[in-house]
């Protein structure tokens, strides 16, 4: 399985359980453990774009997936 770490700037929506579930942010930072490691294990520090937080929140990478567009996915084929 390929794990790809995703870069500062990608669009992401937070997939963990909890009250900022299914908000979307931008990637701000990423803290990566190990990464000499076939699947290094990730935190993203992520802006949101709403909610009562101001400040940057971290997640791990199981908890946030990128967003993408269909039109950007099918001119990548």
């Amino acid at each position: 399985m390929t794990y790809q770490v995703l870069p500062v700037g990608s669009r992401v929506r937070v997939t963990s359980y909890g009250p900022i579930r299914e908000h979307w942010g931008t990637v701000r930072a990423v803290h990566t453990i190990a990464p000499d490691l076939e699947e290094p294990f990730c935190f993203y520090l992520l802006a949101l774009d709403s909610g009562q937080r101001k400040e940057p929140i971290w997640f791990e990478y199981g908890e946030v997936e990128l967003i993408t567009s269909s039109l950007v996915a099918l001119q990548e084929r």
